[in-house]
C-alpha cells in the first residue's frame, strides 16, 4: 500500500442471487467503473507519473473470491461467510481502435 490508491463504494444488494454487469472503461485518461451500466468510480490520470497512474504498462485479468486482505490477516476471518462462489456467465474485452 502505498497511499495513492483511489477507491470507490457500492453496495449491491442482491449480488448473492441476481447476475449484473461489471463494466471497466479504461482509457489513456481516465478509467470508469460502471454496474448494469450505472456510473459508480471514476480514475483520472493527473498525470503525477506510474506511481499514481500505473495503467499503462500491461495487464491480465483476474477474477477471484478475495477473502480476508489486509483486515482479514490481521483480525482473523469470519467463518459464517462460508461457503461462496462467483458464478460467471461470460467475460468480454474490448479494444478500441
Amino acid at each position: 500500500v502505498k497511499g495513492t490508491q483511489k477507491s470507490g463504494k457500492v453496495t449491491i444488494a442482491d449480488c448473492y442471487t441476481e447476475f449484473h454487469n461489471y463494466i471497466l472503461e479504461w482509457e489513456p485518461n481516465e478509467y470508469r467503473v460502471y454496474v448494469d451500466d450505472r456510473l459508480v468510480f471514476t480514475f483520472q490520470n493527473e498525470k503525477k507519473g506510474f506511481q499514481v497512474w500505473p495503467f499503462d504498462k500491461r495487464f491480465h485479468l483476474l477474477l477471484n473470491v478475495a477473502v480476508g486482505g489486509n483486515w482479514g490477516g490481521q483480525k482473523g476471518i469470519d467463518d459464517t461467510i462460508f461457503p461462496r462462489s462467483m458464478a460467471v456467465d461470460y467475460v468480454r474485452v474490448y479494444q478500441r481502435k
